[in-house]
């Protein structure tokens, strides 16, 4: 059998594939240090680097997992609006894509994130308030004004990112940059 010779396509394919194996890899990771789980953000960056749609047949191929790792995973996506099914005209089988505009996936998140974390974060503060509220010994007081001190912070926070979440990305993005100069 001779040996094929190597060529710059197949030298480049190998590149590219070796650059979107590390880029998965390290969005696993850093979707886990983030919070999230490692697979369910691997998937994430799987579908944001693919250009066409994949099967969960495909996603568990690509990343090595099982069934129902895949499918509770791209559940989940879909619940947090990152990634959306695809129905194929004459096809049984379920498509996934990812958003791929960083802004749209960005703001997303942020919904996200406020819905799933400040704000019940800031209703267990209030709920902590209006228990110590009106106590009179020191520590009461310093208690209530502690968690006030954080509610107050958490609500401004919340009211921010409301903000930016709403805001035309060519609006937000000039005004946040004249912060970083």
């Amino acid at each position: 059998m001779e040996k094929q010779p190597t060529t710059n396509a197949t030298v480049e394919a190998a590149q590219l594939d070796a650059a979107r194996d590390e880029f998965v890899t390290q969005w696993g990771a850093i979707g886990n240090a983030w919070g999230i789980n490692r697979t369910m953000a691997q998937i994430h960056a799987l579908l944001m680097i693919t250009p066409n749609a994949l099967t969960t047949d495909e996603v568990m191929e690509e990343l090595k997992i099982s069934r129902g790792n895949a499918h509770t995973n791209l559940r989940e996506l879909v619940g947090w609006g990152l990634v959306r099914s695809v129905v194929r005209k004459g096809e049984r089988k379920e498509y996934f894509e990812a958003e791929k505009d960083v802004w749209k996936m960005f703001c997303i998140i942020v919904r996200e994130r406020k819905r799933r974390e400040i704000r019940p974060a800031i209703n267990v503060l209030k709920d902590c308030i209006d228990r110590a509220d009106g106590l009179k010994s020191a520590e009461a007081r310093a208690f209530t004004a502690q968690t006030k001190a954080l509610c107050d912070f958490m609500e401004m926070a919340d009211g921010v990112l409301s903000k930016v979440v709403r805001s035309e990305r060519s609006t937000i993005v000039p005004w946040a940059l004249k912060f970083l100069k």
